[in-house]
């Protein structure tokens, strides 16, 4: 299924930002006020995982990162996938934040959840309800066999730390036990379609709007794993005399882009003819930095 044909793309990240030579030798305050202004994304699950790395108190909380992966599901499938597929985005009103449970009707229909049951929701996708036709339009979009990947082992503290990792580190983790995405992802064991992915980011949405609890761990001082938007991110931080010694930090999206990964994948199912399907292909893996995907004449 990953052969690559003849012709196939990859994708290319913006070289790394240089952030361990910008940090080593800097207090713990300046690195902590700094990082969420380098990086404009997740500021809350960074600053979450840097203020505990270090030692240091945040003004972030468990609430207020539970907010912003709400309110980042959201504005993608209510505004920003609708609209780059010809659908009609979902109104949402100043102050929609503010009220959850116009917002779970708004998204999910009068019962203000997505379905229990696979039945049921096979038959919310027939429905007119919020994101109902976002889904079943993707459910059809692409091709049999066009983007999808491999059953990657899911994200680990083992593996969390390390960006050569081939992992899946994506927000489906937290959901893979639902009995709607543990029932798609058993018809098909050997691959994940961005159709599931899709889905499971509406489930791990449809989670955090009814209170479902996210973790932060720290295996040892110094590592913090901090649940984000787009999977687990993670900061590894040594420091003395209030100075940093010691910085790495890796995202969901260092694991989605290494060679071999998600999106290396993905990519390989693209029949050239069909570059047309890659903007909603990006858009739905979600990468939290700029790449550019080339087309590749393969030996």
């Amino acid at each position: 299924m990953f052969d690559s044909p003849s012709t196939s793309f990859i994708a290319k990240l913006n070289p790394h930002f240089p952030i361990r030579e910008l940090v080593i030798g800097k207090s713990r305050s300046e690195v902590a006020e700094l990082l969420p202004r380098l990086f404009n994304l997740c500021r809350t699950a960074q600053s979450l995982a840097v203020c505990a790395a270090l030692d240091l108190p945040s003004t972030e909380s468990i609430d207020t990162l539970t907010q912003e992966i709400i309110r980042d599901h959201v504005l993608r499938l209510a505004i920003i996938l609708p609209r780059h597929l010809g659908l009609s985005p979902l109104h949402l009103p100043v102050g929609w934040q503010l009220n959850d449970t116009f917002l779970r009707q708004l998204l999910f229909g009068p019962p203000g959840r997505l379905p229990e049951t696979i039945f049921d929701f096979e038959n919310f996708l027939k429905s007119d309800y919020g994101i109902a036709g976002l889904l079943s339009k993707i459910a059809v979009f692409f091709s049999p066999g066009e983007g999808v990947s491999s059953a990657l082992p899911f994200v680990s503290v083992e593996t969390a730390s390390n960006p050569s990792s081939i992992v899946d580190n994506s927000c489906a983790q937290r959901v893979i036990d639902h009995p709607v995405i543990a029932h798609m992802a058993a018809r098909s064991a050997q691959s994940r379609s961005l159709f599931w992915r899709l889905v499971a980011r509406s489930y791990d949405l449809d989670a955090l709007l009814n209170n479902v609890p996210l973790t932060v761990t720290t295996p040892h001082p110094g590592c913090v794993h901090v649940p984000a938007t787009r999977g687990l991110y993670t900061i590894n931080a040594q420091h003395a005399d209030d100075k940093i010694t010691h910085f790495t930090r890796v995202t969901p999206t260092d694991h989605l882009c290494i060679q071999g990964g998600v999106l290396d994948q993905v990519l390989t199912t693209i029949l050239p003819e069909r570059a047309l399907v890659l903007p909603i292909v990006l858009d739905i893996l979600d990468p939290c930095g700029p790449l550019c995907v080339e087309k590749i004449t393969n030996a």
